[in-house]
């Protein structure tokens, strides 16, 4: 990849974060007051309650503990449980609007341009944190130390990015990997 090439297409596909409220909900109660909801604890103990601006999904459970997934980014995700917290708020099933909120994963595409990665050169120079069995999966999966975060690699030049708690780390991470590819030969 020589320096003419446009710089890689990142973008953050989903945002997996969890909040805390401090207080046991009912989730019966969200069922009769809220549309779009779906709970059947005799398959999951959660309730499933449907966003669909922006597309996301909120599960809450009974402890006061509540998982986002589906937001394209931190505050995206942030502002969707804000909103939940709210409504549930609003139709007095809870009484605080005070959540502790923390991102566990964030999950990101990565397009290197029109290049060509040569996974089994990357695989041999680099040995270490990467795994590549092609008869299992088409594409190299190598764990990086800093930031600590999981890509897979295919040799389309295509990317996946996971684990990474800030968007900050999907961007440092992608710059890092692009050097270690370009130092090995692999692009």
């Amino acid at each position: 990849m020589n320096s003419a090439h446009k710089p890689p297409k990142i973008t953050i596909q989903n945002v997996v974060a969890s909040a805390m409220i401090n207080q046991e909900i009912d989730l019966y109660a969200i069922v009769n007051a809220i549309p779009n909801v779906e709970y059947r604890p005799e398959v999951f103990p959660g309730l499933a309650l449907k966003i669909q601006h922006p597309k996301s999904c909120v599960l809450i459970f009974n402890t006061g503990k509540m998982v986002c997934t589906g937001a394209k980014s931190v505050d995206e995700s942030f502002n969707v449980v804000k909103k939940v917290v709210d409504q549930l708020k609003e139709a007095n099933i809870i009484s605080t609007d005070k959540f502790e909120f923390k991102v566990q994963n964030i999950v990101a595409s990565v397009d290197l341009g029109n290049v060509i990665i040569d996974i089994e050169r990357v695989v041999y120079m680099i040995r270490k944190r990467i795994m590549y069995e092609p008869e299992q999966f088409p594409g190299a999966i190598y764990r990086m130390d800093d930031p600590k975060v999981v890509f897979l690699i295919f040799s389309s030049g295509k990317l996946v990015c996971a684990g990474a708690k800030r968007e900050e780390e999907i961007y440092r991470a992608v710059d890092k990997l692009i050097s270690i590819l370009k130092d090995v030969g692999g692009l």
